[in-house]
């Protein structure tokens, strides 16, 4: 019986697995594919950068709205549809004859992408039991790890017989997740469903696109006159109006798509925060090839190759943050995962304009963010939220994630070129980074002990029974 049970549980990963991992490559494979697209449509640089930006800004929409439907109806039908939308998107760009078709389909595929991580957590939190919960949620986290190491290469390699085989290649890949999620994923649904949060839906989807949007129109070499200008404040203020709204709506939903009193909790709060720094970190890792190239004279396809030490650690301590997550309990885990990243932006901050601390400082933050990422803030959701609210909790962990790649990027390009660019201005970046990180660390502190979760979810259970 316990090796049935066993085997199972190994499928049901294996399926998660490669679900997310077929979301987590499409950012990754993409990148090796941008100068044939451009060429092929004859658009021009600015153009362009909106293949990751409408993908971003879509899978922000979608992970809350996909999150919130898979509590409503079920977690099995879900994650077909967000699979499915995903492979419809793929289909789109494959097929497009013109950019805009090409837009469209990458929305489609970030709205489908949005809600296959938090659909994947909340199925793990719903099938695996508390002390299975960590190791199953860091096999998942390591997923992003090896995306970014294989997929510029399959990239490449699918670059060789055309670009539309980059996007082509996830049509049989959805196609056997689809049919195994029939015969695999559980068919478990609510007995009461309540009316959907569409007011709150749509403020929230608003206030994601404003900010989106926004942020993406900044210069950061010229940030004041950039947030003055017409394409920035007006969607910044209206993001920030549209709080407002949103926080009204959500208080009088019958069933809103993000409970705010789960997150008046210290815990979620604290999770909360860790989650926009995590993300904020995670973003400033996409300059490094550039301080890369400004301290060591390099070419910009040699830079992305220096990142591998951070892919490896992200790869090795995604599986091992969450063994230690079923020992040692997540706020061991977080405090630790802070003081990496904490001494990887310093040594990147101070010394790495010099090869060997270069390489330290990139493994350190990549152990750093794989044992933050990729198991431990989604683990502390499935402890804090009821099963009702599983997913809604996990789609909240990746909206404060992505909040805080959004901001990362603008500020570490801000903070760099005030510093007049170069290694002196990426080095005063990475300090700032730093400085955060030990903010984190105090912050953490203040998170719950393991004897502590393990009361909670023993509550949360008795409730539920």
């Amino acid at each position: 019986m316990h090796n049935r049970v066993s085997r199972s549980g190994n499928r049901l990963l294996l399926l998660l697995f490669v679900g997310v991992l077929m979301g987590a490559l499409d950012i990754a494979i993409v990148g090796p594919a941008l100068p044939a697209i451009q060429a092929h449509f004859a658009v021009d640089a600015r153009s362009i950068a909106w293949i990751f930006s409408i993908y971003v800004l879509c899978s922000l929409i979608g992970t809350p709205l996909m999150a919130k439907l898979s509590d409503a109806y079920g977690r099995r039908a879900l994650y077909i549809i967000d699979v499915a939308l995903f492979a419809c998107g793929s289909l789109l760009v494959a097929t497009a004859p013109t950019f805009a078709v090409v837009m469209i389909g990458r929305g489609v595929q970030g709205l489908g992408a949005g809600g296959i991580f938090p659909v994947a957590s909340a199925v793990i939190g719903d099938t695996f039991p508390p002390e299975k919960r960590g190791s199953a949620l860091g096999l998942i986290g390591a997923v992003f790890g090896i995306a970014f190491l294989i997929g510029p290469i399959l990239g490449g390699a699918l670059l060789l017989v055309g670009w539309r085989w980059l996007f082509l290649v996830n049509l049989p890949i959805a196609a056997a997740i689809i049919v195994l999620s029939l015969y695999w994923l559980p068919a478990t649904r609510p007995a009461q469903r309540r009316p959907f949060d569409w007011a709150g839906m749509l403020l929230l989807g608003l206030l994601l696109a404003s900010l989106a949007y926004g942020i993406n129109q900044l210069d950061t070499e010229r940030l004041g006159e950039s947030l003055a200008s017409p394409g920035v404040w007006p969607f910044l203020l209206a993001a920030l109006i549209l709080i407002f709204p949103f926080v009204w709506a959500e208080r009088r939903a019958d069933d809103p798509v993000l409970r705010l009193s789960l997150l008046q909790t210290r815990q979620v709060a604290l999770t909360s925060a860790v989650a926009l720094g995590a993300g904020l970190s995670e973003s400033a890792l996409v300059f490094v090839p550039s301080l890369a190239v400004a301290a060591f004279g390099v070419t910009s396809s040699t830079a992305s190759f220096m990142l591998v030490p951070v892919v490896l650690s992200m790869v090795i301590g995604s599986p091992l943050a969450g063994r230690m997550l079923d020992r040692l309990g997540s706020r061991v885990v977080i405090v630790t995962a802070s003081a990496f990243l904490a001494i990887g932006m310093f040594v990147l901050g101070l010394l790495g304009a010099r090869l060997f601390f270069f390489y330290v400082a990139g493994f350190t933050i990549g152990a750093g963010l794989s044992m933050m990422l990729g198991a431990p803030l989604r683990y502390i959701m499935l402890n804090e939220a009821p099963a009702s609210e599983r997913a809604s909790a996990q789609g909240a962990i990746a909206l404060f994630t992505s909040i805080g790649q959004l901001l990362g990027g603008a500020a570490v390009g801000a903070v760099a070129a005030s510093r007049g660019g170069g290694v002196a201005g990426y080095q005063a970046a990475y300090l700032a980074i730093g400085g955060m990180a030990l903010v984190l660390i105090a912050l953490t502190s203040g998170l719950k002990s393991r004897a502590q979760e393990l009361a909670t979810v023993r509550a949360h259970e008795a409730a539920s029974s």
